[in-house]
């Protein structure tokens, strides 16, 4: 299909606005899927998506319009994730796209996803079509949405479109506008292919599955490659575009959205954000990728059963072939053994990783309190990045802690402010101002320690010894102010789980040298006098002082092995 027929565009909203059920209107309008293969949240593949709701991975789908002119178009639909973790999923086809689909909640309005989104979409130059969704719901106010659009976002209220994805009201007056407002793509300078790789899946028949926006040449079967990045050279088994199922074509024109095989082994071997080009005759210079990922939350994630490394260490490796923006290496714990040190986008990455090893592959894994990663300055004037606590050096050499600080937006009813200020306060937040959106609802503007921007902080190493061994799987970084109560509810919940010896084990919290709790497992008594039916009180004492000869000794070479289902306990209420 001629370019100026073709339409890439995206659907972006915050969390729960409505996007995957408007993509299923969409196409089911286009005609797209048939009615027996109706169903809700067509687009979210995962059964996580499914279950909770969401959606994780972004999802490229071709579909087929003629419009009121009898024009037929061709339109790439990417449906994007709402949360704040998948954010980077968003940016990635954003960059596959001309135009995007702003989508509003009537009843909520515009929310700090929607506002970061559409920030994301200026950064691309992107054309926005906004819509206010769920237009039925009896508490939806129209009028409002459009002032916080025009007053929040700056974008004219008079261009939004009233629908209802659930009811399918609205959705003929959003396709006619993605063919009128959204521009086609840039008609190619040249004939040299250049092709966008913005993601990729793993198939366990076919290997790398690779989604590319062509923006210039043709790819077709049988035709040689290379990608810009590494240099390596592949040659291409087929092409093709997504209905939403993958359907092979014979080429794929500048401007179309699709996926390319090429007997590419791994995902490691083909970069998110690469440029695909002709062997023969290859393009002078790259397109423009993306940012490179940092994971911002890091976890040790270890088997329950040591036998089952191996098995982790496979299933660990699958999940990084289709998430490019999680990152993993060995490392091994005294107390839980061989595992691995993960890094996420955040808590709800993370949680999603986990659970996909649980559901999908069967494994019975501990995870470690998440951290964030840390900027260490030494009394040497050295910077060092540590995202283990067990990795932080002594105290002695330590001049500073910095720790990652995020600049938030909350967003919040006018009743719930004080609320919302004391928990604010609570994680160690500075207010910086606020910002009234409409009669409802402020927006505050505040600092919280988690991310980007580096501050100085007063920060400790806490370690928890068991007879006075460092349990290294313990070990956290906390605030100075914080640290002798979580160390106290550490030693604490420690205590109720370790058995008992025959000796006293003493549980203490620590920083540095200075030991600042402790608890105490008592000691199993075997009565040794129960033999001792009279005689003189001497004989008595004598066994008992051999008793404590005999727990001295074992205290001095004993060590304490520490249940798998202890470190479980304490690791669940952190």
């Amino acid at each position: 299909m001629a370019i100026e027929f073709t339409r890439n565009f995206c659907i972006i909203a915050h969390i729960d606005h409505g996007k995957t059920t408007l993509s299923d209107r969409l196409l089911e309008r286009t005609g797209t899927i048939q009615e027996r293969e109706k169903q809700d949240q067509l687009l979210d593949s995962m059964d996580l998506e499914r279950e909770r709701g969401i959606t994780i991975k972004a999802h490229p789908v071709t579909m087929r319009y003629t419009s009121k002119r009898g024009e037929t178009f061709q339109l790439n639909l990417l449906d994007t994730p709402g949360h704040v973790d998948f954010a980077y999923e968003v940016s990635r086809s954003l960059a596959a796209c001309e135009g995007a689909l702003l989508v509003v909640d009537a009843a909520q309005g515009v929310e700090a996803q929607t506002v970061a989104n559409v920030h994301l979409a200026h950064k691309q130059g992107l054309t926005i079509v906004p819509i206010i969704n769920k237009i039925d719901l009896p508490n939806a106010d129209v009028a409002a949405v459009q002032r916080q659009l025009e007053e929040i976002l700056a974008i004219p209220a008079e261009e939004a479109i009233k629908a209802s994805a659930k009811m399918g009201i609205g959705i003929e007056e959003i396709l006619e506008a993605i063919v009128t407002r959204v521009p086609p793509p840039q008609p190619p300078a040249d004939e040299t292919l250049r092709a966008l790789v913005f993601d990729s899946v793993f198939d366990v028949y076919r290997g790398v599955v690779g989604y590319v926006r062509v923006v210039s040449g043709t790819m077709e079967a049988n035709h040689a490659i290379m990608l810009m990045n590494n240099n390596s050279r592949y040659e291409i088994k087929e092409v093709g575009v997504f209905t939403p199922k993958m359907l092979p074509q014979e080429k794929l024109n500048p401007g179309d959205v699709g996926y390319f095989i090429a007997n590419i082994k791994t995902t490691a071997d083909i970069k998110i954000g690469d440029t695909i080009t002709d062997q023969r005759r290859p393009a002078r210079e790259s397109l423009p990728g993306f940012q490179e990922i940092h994971p911002m939350v890091f976890s040790g994630i270890y088997p329950i059963n040591t036998g089952d490394f191996e098995h982790l260490k496979t299933a660990i490796g699958k999940l990084r072939l289709n998430d490019a923006a999680f990152v993993y290496q060995p490392e091994s714990s005294v107390a839980l053994g061989f595992g691995f040190r993960c890094g996420f986008l955040g808590l709800l990455h993370m949680e999603i990783i986990q659970e996909r090893l649980r559901r999908e592959y069967n494994m019975d894994i501990i995870a470690t309190s998440p951290s964030v990663v840390y900027e260490v300055l030494t009394t040497r004037g050295e910077k060092l990045l540590i995202d283990n606590p067990a990795h932080l050096p002594d105290p002695s050499v330590i001049q500073e802690i910095r720790e990652p600080i995020v600049e938030a937006y909350v967003l919040c009813p006018n009743e719930n402010i004080g609320d919302i200020l004391q928990l604010i306060l609570e994680k160690r937040g500075q207010m910086e101002r606020t910002e009234s959106l409409d009669t409802r609802r402020v927006m505050l503007h505040c600092e919280l320690p988690l991310n980007e921007i580096l501050v100085a902080a007063k920060l400790v190493k806490l370690d928890l010894l068991v007879n006075g061994e460092p349990v290294d799987a313990f070990s956290t970084i906390v605030h100075k102010d914080r640290a002798e109560a979580r160390g106290r509810q550490l030693a604490a919940k420690l205590k109720e789980v370790i058995p008992r010896q025959l000796y006293q084990v003493a549980i203490q919290a620590a920083i540095g040298g200075k030991i600042i709790a402790r608890e105490s497992v008592s000691a199993l008594r075997k009565n040794v006098t129960a033999k001792c039916y009279g005689g003189d009180i001497t004989r008595k004492r004598k066994l008992l002082e051999k008793q404590k000869e005999g727990k001295k000794r074992m205290k001095s070479i004993g060590k304490i092995n520490i249940p798998q289902e202890a470190f479980i306990e304490v690791l669940k209420t952190q």
